[in-house]
């Protein structure tokens, strides 16, 4: 297949992206949402806590803000992909904005309870599931190719940056006033970023077929990403990377508290160093990925996120601790930005949000098993033994997927390129009409088979991707060379819309099939639509 040139100039600076308007501007839009986000998180918990007793609906509080994750993943990826990304973008901030409005209207009124703040709590984790695979397939969009490396760096600095000042300023707010104040911020903050997003003036890319149904581009986006060899092994790494390091993140409170002299304060500060790290990490990328590849970046950052895990374990004082802490979110940002990257470089921009949403999935899956698997070993053992034992998972399972890469053979190349128009229909055909079967002969030499059926493997992979509800490949059993390859569309219109999504990689599959084909003439093509039958 062809590939694409190196994704990164090493020369080019960390802050390179913030050259383009758009990208800066949507960028402190995103870092104002995740602030909105932490602080809501901070200030709901800490609401909850004085609403009820009741320790399972203070640690619901955490599952209404992440659950919708789960439920509208790739739902959210196929509104982004089918709809305006512009206006599907503004309107996901506004929910949010609207929702941060409610509970800052009932909180000051004093008119909250338990079961109504977790209803809204998870009303704005809708808001926020529905908007982070949309931003994901902005991105590439807004910025120059050899600058996605720095400006999905320049994404996980704002979600670090908010991870720090979204609880630090919602703590500050939480002691001198109450948390209605938080959510009053909020609210102001939201509509702040909304309305920068209303800025943009993004080019819709219009099209002369009708949009996607909904069910249909869900299935679609999930066939793409199972059949996309590259994405199967990043949706892998991104689960056992957060399985792993999830451990150290998730009993930090505890490990905090062993420490010697270890309280609420020494949480914090822990929590601002993972950040930290991640920032500075982030800044030293361009560097970085001048000397190391993307799978370097996965197994150097597993190892030492798994090293650094164990010294803070078993550091007998703060300051020990602490630089642990810092090299550990330089080592946990390098791994899944590196596999971020992967990602995105893996996905046309027709799916491309709703193969962001389901790495969104699984790297929320990896973190929420992480949670559970390590929580489960803590309370049988011990703290220290839980995080010791995720350490040793780490590189064990490194070890396990080896030949498993990120990166190996190259980056294809999806530029869109729309291959011959169709041929005009001698019937009439009505857009929902099919499925559709379309066949291509072949006549290859018999003593190439071998090599034919690989490169037909990687056209049933192609075909399925663009959307193919079914494929194979038939050999006649009376001339010796003679294959038919055939495949179904779900309907007319689907088969049209495949070709639109046909880039660069497919064509150069194309002249390798070709290649293979016997004759003057070009391999003979039919199409054949379903005819409708009455019972």
């Amino acid at each position: 297949m062809s590939t694409t040139p190196p994704t990164a100039e090493p020369s080019a600076s960390a802050l390179a992206p913030f050259a383009t308007p758009v990208f800066r501007m949507l960028w402190l839009a995103w870092l104002a949402a995740n602030v909105t986000m932490w602080m809501n998180d901070v200030a709901a918990a800490w609401l909850m806590t004085t609403l009820t007793d009741s320790p399972v609906l203070v640690a619901l509080v955490q599952t209404a803000s992440t659950l919708p994750v789960f439920l509208l993943g790739l739902p959210s990826g196929a509104l982004a992909d089918i709809l305006d990304r512009r206006r599907y973008f503004a309107a996901t901030q506004l929910w949010v904005a609207l929702n941060a409005v409610v509970l800052a209207v009932l909180s000051l009124a004093d008119a909250l309870t338990a079961p109504l703040l977790l209803a809204l709590t998870f009303t704005n984790g809708i808001g926020l599931a529905m908007r982070w695979p949309v931003f994901a397939a902005i991105v590439p969009d807004i910025v120059p190719r050899h600058h996605l490396p720095q400006a999905l760096a320049l994404n996980g600095i704002a979600m670090n940056l908010s991870r720090i000042v979204g609880p630090v300023v919602a703590g500050a707010i939480l002691a001198a006033f109450s948390s209605a104040w938080v959510f009053v911020l909020n609210a102001v903050l939201a509509f702040m970023a909304f309305l920068l997003i209303l800025r943009w003036k993004s080019q819709h890319k219009e099209s002369a077929l009708p949009g996607e149904r909904f069910v249909g581009a869900m299935r679609v986006g999930f066939q793409h990403v199972r059949e996309s060899p590259r994405m199967r092994a990043v949706l892998l790494r991104i689960f056992l990377f957060f399985l792993q390091s999830t451990a150290l993140m998730a009993l930090l409170p505890l490990i905090a508290r062993q420490l010697h002299g270890g309280g609420p304060g020494t949480f914090t500060v822990m929590l601002a160093c993972l950040g930290g790290g991640a920032v500075v990490a982030a800044l030293w990328f361009p560097k970085l990925r001048a000397r190391f590849d993307r799978d370097q970046f996965v197994r150097y950052g597993t190892l030492t996120h798994a090293v650094m895990s164990l010294v803070v374990v078993f550091a007998p004082e703060v300051w020990v601790a602490l630089p642990a802490i810092v090299i550990a979110g330089m080592a946990w940002i390098s791994t899944a930005n590196s596999l971020t990257i992967s990602a995105q470089l893996a996905l046309p921009n027709w799916v491309r949000a709703r193969g962001m949403s389901i790495y969104q999935m699984a790297l929320m899956g990896g973190s929420a098993a992480g949670s559970m698997l390590w929580g489960q070993v803590a309370g049988m053992s011990s703290v220290r033994n839980a995080v010791i034992a995720a350490a040793v998972f780490g590189p064990l399972v490194l070890l396990a997927t080896r030949r498993v890469s990120v990166e190996g053979g190259g980056d294809e190349d999806l530029t869109p390129a729309l291959p011959a128009s169709l041929p005009e229909v001698a019937i009439d055909v009505e857009p929902d009409d099919g499925p559709v079967m379309v066949t291509v002969e072949y006549h290859i030499d018999p003593a190439r088979a071998a090599e034919f059926s690989q490169v037909m493997q990687a056209t049933r992979s192609a075909r399925l991707r663009q959307g193919a509800l079914s494929w194979a490949l038939l050999r006649d059993t009376s001339v010796p060379g003679r294959y038919v390859e055939y495949f179904l569309d779900e309907n007319w219109v689907e088969h049209q819309r495949r070709h639109e999504r046909f880039t660069a990689s497919d064509i150069g599959l194309r002249a390798q099939r070709l290649g293979f084909h016997l004759g003057e003439a070009p391999p003979k093509v039919k199409r054949y639509v379903a005819e409708r039958t009455i019972d």
